[in-house]
């Protein structure tokens, strides 16, 4: 009897399924929304494209992309192709990229930074330092502290040079 009982509810549960309604139309254009912690770096923002760096691969995001949900790389970059021509390109450590089915784009990242404002030079003498630190004597600890530092500044270098 129970078994009856647990297949008219399964039956009316499928019963109810449906295929997602059309999104509603955006006209071609993409909304951005762009943040980390402490402070909104882009609300509202009509870009033509934006390209990101996730686990998932790279990915070039347009208005009425398929919903999707991504992990931004850490040591990543994020391009964004504006309305009126100008691209800008953001180093971010990490995050989430939320595309919604009403074209906009909502990317939450743990730190972003301009890639204009990333300090070259710095990061070849920190990468330098890094690889010493990682080819040297150290404990096992200190050596896997170096490798971390390592990748971060040759992410910086490759942000840098694109």
């Amino acid at each position: 009897m129970r078994f009856f009982r647990t297949l008219s509810v399964a039956r009316s549960v499928m019963a109810r399924r449906s295929y997602a309604s059309e999104a509603a139309s955006s006209n071609g254009k993409l909304r951005l929304n762009f943040t980390v912690p402490h402070q909104a770096i882009l609300k509202d923002f009509e870009a033509i494209q934006v390209n990101i760096q996730s686990s998932e691969g790279d990915m070039g995001i347009l208005a009425d992309h398929v919903p999707t949900i991504a992990q931004l790389n850490n040591g990543g970059v994020v391009e964004i192709f504006a309305a009126d021509n100008k691209t800008r390109k953001y180093f971010v450590s990490g995050g989430f990229a939320i595309i919604n089915p009403d074209s906009s784009l909502n990317i939450n990242a743990v730190e972003a930074v301009e890639v204009e404002q990333l300090d070259v030079e710095a990061a070849r003498r920190g990468s330098e330092e890094a690889s010493r630190k990682l080819n040297g004597s150290g404990s096992e600890q200190e050596k896997v502290a170096a490798r971390v530092e390592h990748e971060l500044y040759e992410a910086i270098l490759l942000a840098a040079k694109a």
